[in-house]
């Protein structure tokens, strides 16, 4: 049996879970991207003040929380998308386009430079 849930699916559930408790009516692009955000300071939570090798220890010992954060990150971020009628996968494909041609590979190999800077 195939365990790969796709895209279509994961929305499906997100949708399902929502509307099952009435929440679609909270769910406007305002507060889903102030979520998004509220998650993302969770999971920056783990890190913060520490050091490369801090944070890797942080990984080891706290993978599921940091599983958590990013999972909720996922979820709202999808049911934004699929509210706002955004394919997420096409976006991140246009998206990545968008990135080879401001970073070229020959000119952004190794740098960290923003693209306006290469």
């Amino acid at each position: 049996m195939n365990s790969e849930i796709t895209q279509e699916t994961i929305i499906q559930q997100i949708r399902e879970f929502r509307d099952a408790r009435d929440w679609a009516q909270f769910h406007n692009p305002k507060d889903m991207a102030i979520a998004i955000s509220i998650e993302a300071s969770e999971l920056l939570e783990h890190f913060l003040w520490k050091t490369p090798a801090e944070s890797e220890e942080r990984v080891n010992d706290k993978k599921g929380e940091i599983e958590d954060e990013i999972a909720d990150i996922a979820i709202y971020l999808f049911e934004l998308a699929d509210n706002l009628d955004i394919n997420l996968t096409e976006a991140m494909k246009r998206k990545i386009s968008k990135n080879e041609a401001k970073y070229p590979a020959e000119k952004a190999r190794g740098s960290h430079a923003k693209y306006t800077e290469l």
